[in-house]
């Protein structure tokens, strides 16, 4: 593969129940453990396979991101946990983009909002107001380096998200 993928996945609906609850450790509600697999799913129909998958060390982005690899058929175990991940802004994500190993071809990485979506929209110019729970941002680059992916952003670019009823991701570039 002389391009790159990178499938960027925001955390699944966290639960609010307990307030007295550190953020990083609050975990998926009933809607995001519903959501979860069911993304996973439909990954795993469009022939999702990351090469690597990383995710943020707060619970609820730690937990979409085992339920999605394990319907992926990817090991758990293979998962790295970045700490900076939790609540990354743009420039964060793409410093993060910037390190990743340009022998992985395609990457997954489960984060945060308002950062997921800055580094879209803002970042990127792609046409999204927001990324919402456990939304999927699929984006291939041309080159072979994931620095130059960084700086020059996606030569094609797809969104799907749990409420999309046509089970096909939408076209953003």
């Amino acid at each position: 593969m002389s391009g790159k993928e990178l499938i960027l996945v925001r955390h699944a609906k966290s639960s609010w129940d307990n307030m007295e609850l550190y953020d990083h450790d609050r975990p998926l509600n009933e809607r995001g453990k519903r959501n979860a697999p069911e993304m996973g799913e439909r990954l795993k129909r469009h022939g999702t396979n990351p090469d690597a998958v990383f995710t943020s060390t707060a619970l609820r982005a730690a937990t979409t991101a085992k339920i999605i690899s394990k319907k992926l058929d990817f090991r758990s175990e293979q998962i790295f946990y970045e700490t900076g991940l939790y609540h990354a802004d743009a420039s964060k994500w793409l410093e993060f983009i910037c390190g990743l190993d340009d022998q992985w071809g395609s990457v997954m990485a489960f984060g945060h909002n308002p950062g997921l979506t800055e580094l879209v929209a803002d970042v990127w110019g792609l046409p999204l107001v927001n990324v919402p729970t456990c939304g999927v941002i699929f984006l291939t680059f041309d080159g072979g380096a994931w620095i130059k992916a960084a700086s020059e952003g996606p030569a094609a670019a797809r969104f799907d998200y749990p409420k999309n009823k046509t089970d096909l991701p939408e076209i953003l570039v």
